[in-house]
């Protein structure tokens, strides 16, 4: 984005669809952002320097994997909420042999997206 605050509590659908272009997101085609992409993108709309972006990218994500990790709930206001489930055991089946196997207890993370970014995501 070009020198354009990006705050998602104020964002509208049409600032999602700015951003989406400004990563080069195209429906023909479909693209994935990356964290250096994103650390870029804040390089250039915020004016820190290529390591601080990285350092603030990499610090995110870290806060969000730490926080899941310590079984809290992470709410990102007009984006969407990371939670850590427990799946049950339960039988699953080989679909080549059909045969019965057992798959075992886990923590999964699920994200349910706000109702904003849906919006935003069903216009483009």
């Amino acid at each position: 984005m070009n020198n354009t605050n990006f705050d998602l509590q104020e964002a509208d659908s049409a600032d999602f669809e700015e951003l989406a272009d400004s990563a080069g997101l195209d429906d023909s085609k479909t693209k994935t952002l990356t964290k250096a992409e994103l650390a870029e993108m804040l390089f250039e709309s915020v004016g820190l320097n290529k390591r601080e972006a990285k350092e603030i990218v990499d610090q995110f994500f870290n806060q969000i994997r730490d926080a899941l990790a310590n079984g809290e709930h992470v709410k990102l206001s007009g984006f969407g909420n990371f939670q850590v489930r427990d799946k049950a055991a339960r039988p699953g089946r080989n679909p080549k042999t059909g045969e019965v196997i057992p798959i075992e207890a886990r923590r999964v993370v699920t994200f349910h997206a706000s109702q904003k970014l849906k919006n935003a995501v069903g216009e483009t």
